[in-house]
């Protein structure tokens, strides 16, 4: 039989697969929206996104990190998003966390003076900070779970959209080789805790 009579032959099937398929599809994907999953996954992405006052903290991280360098630069990012799905747990469940729109605004205020006088403390106290306030974080994206959407999708989705905003800090802190960068990222440090200081008196009004 020829390559050419193979081809012709293997068409049909391939064409019924792929019906059979185009079939199954649909199914499945109204499967996962009936139980709201996907959405679900973005409201917990959309959340770190939707308030500046998370952006600028996380953003931050990534500042500081690249700025400390090696190990912190990939040490701080893991630290925050850890101890915050602890604290998203706890917001889940009810346990509750006083303080904690003071705690989130602070951490602008903290993480900005660090990125702006470049701060090398331990690194083990730079890490202990870092994760109380991703504690605070966590606890305010899981007391705030719209109600009937997938807890799990939800906490994994504000986890990713966390680690794209330190991915976005470090990325932005490459430029710290550079003098003029040194200089960019104290005037971003500075700016990030202009934030805070104005949330921390919305929070405190």
């Amino acid at each position: 039989m020829t390559d050419i009579r193979r081809q012709e032959l293997r068409r049909p099937a391939v064409a019924l697969a792929l019906m059979l398929l185009a079939l199954v599809l649909p199914t499945a994907a109204t499967a996962h929206i009936v139980r709201g999953e996907a959405i679900g996954f973005v409201s917990g992405f959309e959340h770190p996104i939707s308030g500046l006052d998370h952006i600028i903290a996380m953003v931050a991280v990534g500042l500081w990190g690249a700025q400390l360098g090696r190990p912190a630069i990939w040490l701080l990012p893991v630290t925050f998003p850890l101890v915050m799905a602890f604290g998203g747990f706890l917001g889940l469940i009810g346990v509750p966390l006083p303080g904690s729109e003071i705690a989130i605004a602070l951490s602008g205020v903290c993480l900005g003076a660090a990125v702006l006088t470049e701060f090398r403390p331990p690194l083990w106290v730079a890490a202990v900070l870092v994760g109380t306030f991703g504690l605070f974080h966590g606890y305010a994206h899981g007391a705030e779970l719209p109600p009937g959407q997938n807890a799990l999708l939800y906490s994994l989705g504000f986890i990713i959209a966390t680690g794209l905003l330190h991915a976005t800090g470090i990325a932005i802190g490459v430029v710290h080789r550079w003098s003029w960068g040194r200089l960019a990222l104290r005037a971003a440090g500075a700016a990030i805790l202009s934030g805070g200081a104005f949330f921390l008196w919305s929070a405190l009004a």
